[in-house]
């Protein structure tokens, strides 16, 4: 099952790595990473996407980082009410004679071209992976000559409370 963890860490050299390489070594893949600033200059917000197991997997990944030095806060945010998006640049093959075309495709998904050549266009997406999906699926016969995804960043939606040591946490049950 995919689960949406987000860690709040010290900006410093070598966390990613240090999280990163403890994911490797307890075998969780990693679907989607984004990492950042946060409004605090020395705190960075990782947003990670990730398939486990089961809950007990889950549990068990979520206490790891927790004993991190540079992680502050870590949080299951996957049942949460949250606002998650992905970024997503595609270059599209597109002559003039399918430029309009292609208008009429990018509208409905709010998209915006951000570059035009004599043969190609540059869409810049943004939404979360099914609508990113939707898109490319649609384009996709016009051909796709790159394709650049950021990677899903989240947030948990207005006030949500909060466990006692300052995390959110989603229920987990046995």
């Amino acid at each position: 099952m995919k689960r949406i963890i987000t860690a709040t860490v010290q900006n410093r050299s070598g966390v990613l790595n240090r999280i990163t390489g403890l994911m490797q070594k307890r075998q969780f893949n990693i679907d989607s990473i984004s990492v950042g600033k946060t409004e605090v200059e020395q705190i960075s917000r990782m947003t990670f996407v990730v398939e486990v197991e089961d809950m007990q997997k889950l549990e068990q990944l979520t206490k790891q980082l927790h004993k991190q030095i540079d992680v502050l806060k870590v949080a299951d945010i996957t049942e949460n009410a949250i606002v998650a998006r992905e970024l997503a640049l595609v270059k599209v093959v597109c002559p003039p004679a399918s430029r309009n075309e292609l208008q009429s495709i990018i509208a409905p998904f709010r998209a915006s071209a951000v570059d035009i050549s004599k043969d190609s266009m540059i869409v810049q997406v943004t939404g979360d992976t099914d609508k990113i999906e939707a898109f490319l699926e649609l384009v996709r016969p016009y051909g796709i000559k790159e394709l650049s995804r950021t990677g899903v960043t989240a947030f948990l939606r207005g006030h949500q409370p909060q466990a006692a040591d300052g995390n959110t946490y989603s229920l987990i049950t046995n």
